[in-house]
Parts: structure tokens; sequence; C-alpha cells
């Protein structure tokens, strides 16, 4: 069975999370196995290389008790992919927080990403009542390929 772009998605993202929150060690080599070194990721018009991705993960893995990603339409045609996801996000302290995305990349030709350009934007999470599992990858709607 081929596994969809949706899938791709809800996978990669809810495993990457899972490993970089999983302890404290440095999280260089989990960056490693699921972005290329020459990673460059430009979110909401802020270019981010691997270190600054490194970076980036270590205040996230402190702050992070519970997420979930919600893949709404994901395409992927080679090493191209489109996604549309939501991130629900619970804090140490309860606070929860829903940031929906869009996700333009381009991937190695072994699933690593090379590169992204996403834009985001807080929203209402309409779960904040209830508690997802940590790490749940969820989608509702059909998949595109």
């Amino acid at each position: 069975m081929t596994e969809t772009a949706r899938q791709f998605m809800a996978e990669f993202f809810t495993s990457f999370t899972r490993e970089i929150t999983a302890d404290g060690s440095d999280p260089g080599p989990v960056v490693d196995r699921y972005y290329t070194p020459d990673i460059v990721q430009t979110a909401d018009g802020i270019r981010i290389d691997r270190e600054r991705l490194v970076a980036h993960i270590r205040p996230v893995r402190k702050n992070l008790a519970d997420f979930a990603f919600e893949v709404h339409e994901a395409l992927r045609d080679g090493e191209r992919i489109a996604a549309r996801f939501t991130i629900h996000a619970t804090d140490r302290r309860g606070r929860r927080t829903a940031t929906e995305v869009h996700l333009f990349g381009e991937l190695a030709p072994d699933g690593r990403i090379r590169r992204t350009h996403q834009l985001s934007r807080t929203i209402k999470d309409p779960g904040a009542e209830g508690k997802s599992p940590r790490g749940k990858a969820a989608s509702k709607e059909g998949d595109g390929l």
C-alpha cells in the first residue's frame, strides 16, 4: 500500500515532534534524520537554516506537553509537497494553542525535507476543552496524491 501525501505529512511531523521532545539530548541528530543539512525554511518571512532550526527546537522541547497534527489537505508530486494542517499544542502550564499552517516544500529523494515556505496563523482551538493523546496524527478530509 502506498503512503498518501496526508499520511506522509502527519507521520513526518508527529514522529519528528515525538523524537525531539523525548529527552533533553542534542536535537541535531534528530533534525538530521528528518531534514537535509542544507535545509532552508521560510516561515512567515523568516529564513531558518539548520542551525536556527536546532535552536528553535530547544525551547519547544522544554515547554511542549502535548501535541497533535491535523492534516486537512496534502498533495505530493515527486519531490514537491504542499499541505494545509493545524498544529494543536498544550504547554507545560496547560495553555492550549492551535496554529494553522500552509506549507509548500521540496523533499530530498530519501524523504527528508530540503526546503519549505510556510505561512501560519494562530486560530481558536475548537478542542480546547478536550485533551488529545500525545503525538496524535489526525486527518478528517480526503487524501490528495
